[in-house]
């Protein structure tokens, strides 16, 4: 797992001016509208909680929410926000910190479930996530489909953003599972670099991590707004459940 370093305070200073596609409500608003219903009266924890993206307006719709965070400058831009004081955060790794009490709903959004490199941090991370649930409580993840059947044979590289201010390109090897992203910024002449390595795991993949950790599929969709998941999808959303007392 990431120590904190990928997302330091050079990172984190702006990090939500480039991703501020991420913030925009038309993006928001459906993934806060799904955990609310998830959530029910219960509390949501959020593993890798960033600046607070979707923790904030999850909170404004009277979501307990609480959060597990490896990047202490990343949370530091959380709380100087408004309401971000209120809501609790543990540093640690996702993948083994333990937060008090019992959650309805666990999330992992924007394909963070890749920031666990190894295949024993991601079923460690759905098993921490099952001791967090109460029965009955649901593991959403958000995360990009493998674009592996679009790159041409022998190559590795593929861009998933091309602006005039930003490039995005991830590299993969197949051999090990990786992905390494690349982006890169333009301004006032200047390039700046910011690479993040990443493992890519396929739908069924974490259908079985879940299993080992006595949940099961309950939903997976193509997006937040239920769009039905297909071959073509270029990300899913899917649901876990943890089995009712």
């Amino acid at each position: 797992m990431d120590d904190g370093g990928y997302f330091d305070e050079r990172v984190a200073a702006r990090y939500d001016e480039t991703a501020a596609d991420m913030f925009d409500p038309a993006v928001v608003t459906p993934v806060v509208d799904f955990l609310v219903r998830l959530a029910g009266s219960g509390r949501a924890l959020e593993l890798g909680i960033g600046t607070g993206r979707i923790a904030l307006p999850l909170a404004a719709r009277a979501v307990p929410v609480a959060g597990i965070e490896m990047s202490q400058a990343m949370v530091a831009r959380l709380r100087a926000k408004p309401g971000g004081e209120d809501i609790g955060v543990t540093i640690g790794d996702f993948a083994a910190t333990r937060v008090e009490g019992s959650f309805s709903v666990a999330y992992l959004v924007f394909n963070t479930i890749m920031n666990l490199t190894t295949q024993a941090d991601q079923v460690a991370c759905f098993r921490n996530v099952a001791a967090h649930l109460e029965p009955g409580g649901c593991f959403v993840i958000e995360v990009l489909v493998p674009g592996l059947q679009r790159l041409p044979p022998g190559q590795t590289i593929q861009d998933f953003h091309l602006s005039a201010t930003k490039w995005g390109l991830d590299e993969y090897d197949v051999a090990t599972q990786g992905l390494i992203s690349h982006h890169f910024t333009f301004h006032d002449g200047e390039i700046t670099r910011w690479s993040v390595p990443f493992r890519y795991a396929w739908p069924a993949e974490l259908d079985l991590m879940a299993q080992l950790a006595g949940m099961r599929l309950r939903d997976r969709w193509g997006g937040w707004k239920g769009e039905p998941f297909t071959s073509d999808s270029r990300q899913h959303v899917s649901v876990w459940e943890k089995p009712p007392a």
